[in-house]
């Protein structure tokens, strides 16, 4: 896994490049246009250096917590959803830029909080709620002030949701994939 990891955040301080961070950079009018891998790519681009290291540690940090439930091609395909699903759903919000991986942290997040209890981890059910109270609260509330200052930008609460509702979403689908390999219709 760390392998990945070490490509992805590769990855994402490339996309800091600004030739790169504007081809990439999730834009409503561009994707309208049809530049659809905006969809996916604007996960990777981040409002400046600060954001792109405060969420490069924190992707770290989730890799660690749940280390027990991630591997590296785990983490690509749940990263790759989630990035799809979090950029398709941005779609459906007032939001006109969007630039970050802090969906796909919530979902990641939630995904392995879950994995948690399913292995019989007790405290999944403290990370679980830690998580779900956090975006209910940025969704009556808005984002952090702090956070908002740190990165030069409105945090995209909205995206926070996507991310917990995709992760939900990765974890039925898990579970329906399991189903059919065993032969349950």
């Amino acid at each position: 896994m760390l392998r990945i990891l070490i490509a992805f955040i590769s990855l994402m301080a490339v996309a800091q490049l600004p030739q790169v961070h504007d081809t990439l950079l999730w834009q409503r009018t561009l994707i309208e246009q049809g530049q659809w891998w905006r969809i996916l790519t604007g996960n990777l681009t981040h409002t400046n250096m600060s954001h792109y290291l405060m969420n490069s540690v924190v992707l770290l940090l989730i890799c660690q917590i749940h280390s027990k439930h991630l591997t590296g091609k785990k983490l690509l395909k749940l990263t790759c959803f989630l990035s799809a699903f979090i950029g398709i759903c941005i779609q459906f919000t007032e939001i006109n830029a969007y630039a970050g991986l802090s969906g796909v942290l919530h979902g990641l997040f939630l995904w392995g909080s879950v994995k948690d209890i399913q292995s019989g981890t007790k405290s999944g059910w403290l990370l679980l709620m830690g998580v779900s109270v956090k975006v209910v609260l940025e969704q009556i509330y808005g984002g952090a002030a702090s956070s908002a200052e740190l990165i030069e930008a409105r945090v995209a609460v909205e995206a926070h949701l996507a991310g917990v509702i995709g992760g939900v979403i990765a974890l039925l689908l898990e579970k329906a994939i399991t189903y059919k390999k065993r032969g349950f219709h």
